[in-house]
């Protein structure tokens, strides 16, 4: 028992150790990457003036980022699993960051359609790469926890990203530069020095962490690996995920899996709605009379910072919650509704209730990822997690670039909020479809199996970001 009881407690400090010095090396990366994503939302009007790039041309270009991200997040995440997460985060960052940079230079419609999509080819595999990283090093009992602090630094990074992009953006002429040049230029800049720091602070595996004690290590390493055998299938292929006898897994059937592509169908609701505001919010408060671009961007901050607060709670909620589900759904309807009242609400409205659609639909992110993390096989995890984060994200494509051609055909968005309401409204639907493994039959406590009492340790222990 002592023995167990000392596993407990290893497992308890080295889990809030990675917290406290891991999490935030992540959490700088997603803000550096939404900076990036996002920043061309505030830049429209300008490319529109400057370059020529109309809203139809705008959206495209927006969307078409993630048509390159679903072409090479699976082969990146082949390479991740080959190089491992250490390297293949550190050539991810570094190459969005130039590619970003290069935006600032861009003189046409085609130079900024072939950025955009080599920016979605640099950054593909990163968000697998990082949930992969958080199911080595976090027990279960953690990972949604931690997956809910580092997607809450997507809404940071919204919070602060219009303030910044207000900042550069009032740069005009300084050193003969554009405003959007600054904007491009410094936060490409920005990527590129992280991605080189990164390489330096993030360690490859458990083994390599010089901040753990050798009890911690091997307690954190027994304990994941027996996590892992408890999804073990006995033969053949009983997880129906993919991995068949001997641990062989086939990608293509992971793609005929109904489960998988329930997964990645709510997912691609999600992402439409988050990327419907990240590229058209700005435009949406430009509607509100005597608007400037620092007061944009401050205004655009609003809805992110609601989201902050709510994606906090639904975290809490979520780690008592037997089942994820329910409080799914609950974040969906919410993002339904905010967003139907926006599309009826004069402009300041309509900024109140997208905070509450917003809300809503970064709440559903997080635990929406809980799901396939609780119930996949992890020999098919990664992979998994690719496919379902890469045809999801094409949401992303779908949304700007309709977006675009409604307002240019009809000279409003309000087409597209309740296009997004209705998404919103059906993805609630199929989540009573999806299956999952509750949480309280994860987290029985068994006095023979240090794992599993390590687990809940770890989670009564405070960690902090």
């Amino acid at each position: 028992m002592v023995s167990v009881d000392n596993a407990v407690t290893d497992v308890a400090s080295a889990t809030k150790k990675f917290f406290k010095r891991v999490l935030p090396i992540m959490l700088v990366m997603l803000v550096c990457n939404q900076l990036n994503r996002s920043n061309i939302g505030y830049a429209q009007d300008h490319l529109q003036a400057d370059v020529g790039i109309g809203a139809a041309a705008y959206g495209f270009g927006a969307g078409l980022f993630f048509i390159a991200y679903a072409i090479f997040e699976l082969p990146s995440n082949v390479m991740m699993e080959k190089y491992g997460a250490k390297i293949w985060l550190t050539r991810i960052m570094i190459s969005w960051g130039i590619v970003s940079f290069l935006m600032a230079f861009v003189q046409n419609e085609t130079m900024f359609y072939v950025l955009r999509f080599l920016l979605g080819a640099a950054e593909a595999g990163f968000f697998p790469a990082v949930i992969f990283y958080f199911a080595r090093w976090v027990p279960a009992g953690q990972r949604g926890k931690a997956t809910a602090i580092f997607i809450a630094g997507s809404s940071v990074a919204a919070t602060i990203s219009g303030p910044v992009a207000g900042g550069l953006l009032s740069l005009q002429g300084v050193l003969g530069l554009r405003g959007w040049q600054w904007l491009f230029g410094f936060e490409g800049a920005l990527s590129v020095v992280v991605g080189m720091a990164v390489f330096f602070v993030l360690d490859a595996g458990i083994k390599d962490a010089k901040w753990l004690s050798p009890a911690e290590k091997a307690a954190l390493t027994q304990a994941i690996s027996d996590e892992d055998a408890q999804h073990a299938p006995a033969e053949g292929d009983e997880t129906g995920d993919g991995a068949g006898a001997g641990g062989k897994l086939n990608r293509w059937k992971m793609l005929l899996n109904p489960q998988i592509l329930l997964l990645c169908g709510i997912y691609f609701s999600v992402q439409l709605s988050i990327y419907a505001n990240t590229f058209w919010l700005p435009s949406i408060i430009k509607q509100i009379p005597g608007t400037t671009d620092l007061a944009v961007g401050f205004l655009s901050s609003i809805p992110w910072v609601c989201a902050m607060f709510a994606m906090y709670f639904a975290a809490k909620m979520q780690d008592k919650a037997k089942s994820k589900k329910p409080l799914l759904v609950a974040a969906l309807l919410v993002a339904a509704v905010g967003t139907f009242a926006a599309a009826i609400a004069s402009p300041v409205l309509a900024l109140v209730f997208l905070a509450v659609a917003a809300m809503g639909f970064k709440s559903a992110s997080p635990l929406f990822w809980t799901i396939p993390q609780s119930g996949l096989h992890p020999l098919v995890l990664a992979p998994a997690i690719a496919i379902i984060n890469s045809l999801g994200n094409l949401g992303g494509f779908v949304a700007p670039f309709g977006f675009g051609i409604i307002k240019e055909q009809t000279g409003s968005v309000v087409p597209g909020l309740f296009a997004l309401a209705a998404a919103s409204t059906i993805a609630a639907g199929l989540v009573y479809f999806l299956k999952e493994r509750r949480s309280g039959g994860d987290a029985v406590v068994d006095s023979a199996n240090p794992s599993a009492k390590a687990a809940e340790a770890a989670e009564a222990v405070p960690a902090r970001a």
